[in-house]
């Protein structure tokens, strides 16, 4: 039984152990394996802003770690909530980008956590006329700086 597999068993019974219904799809086609879930019922399963649904992921990548040592870390999506999220994210980043290029003033996302914080940095990374940079503090969740290129404050 290969990774994906595993993880795929460990997701399905521990949502059938809780109650749910649900159809639970593989997807290979990125770096990482992603499991998508389906259901009828998501609400409960995602939670306040996807605090629920980063539990499940988190203990499902904990299960699969201990069944399988150095096995690789596997996506949980939602009814494609994490997708959705990273739309709404890098939409509302760039709208705050475009404020920072006509004012020259650098402005700050709301907090966010490391994974989140990544998607915004690589999105921006090629950027020619903004930059993004977070604080070197130990905090969970950090603001974002966007800034011209040229001007970090």
């Amino acid at each position: 039984m290969e990774h994906a597999d595993h993880a795929h068993e460990i997701l399905d019974t521990l949502l059938g152990y809780l109650g749910f219904v649900t159809e639970i799809a593989i997807d290979r086609s990125g770096k990482e394996i992603s499991l998508q879930v389906a259901t009828g019922e998501p609400k409960p399963l995602i939670g306040h802003r996807g605090e629920r649904l980063d539990d499940i992921q988190h203990l499902v990548n904990r299960m699969l770690q201990s069944r399988v040592l150095g096995a690789p870390r596997v996506a949980v999506d939602i009814d494609n909530y994490r997708a959705t999220q990273e739309f709404r994210m890098i939409e509302e980043a760039e709208q705050l980008a475009e404020r920072v290029i006509s004012t020259g003033k650098p402005m700050k996302l709301h907090p966010m956590n490391s994974f989140h914080r990544r998607i915004i940095h690589s999105h921006f990374k090629e950027n020619p006329r903004v930059c993004t940079w977070s604080p070197p503090d130990t905090a969970r969740l950090k603001q974002i700086t966007i800034s011209s290129k040229g001007s970090i404050s």
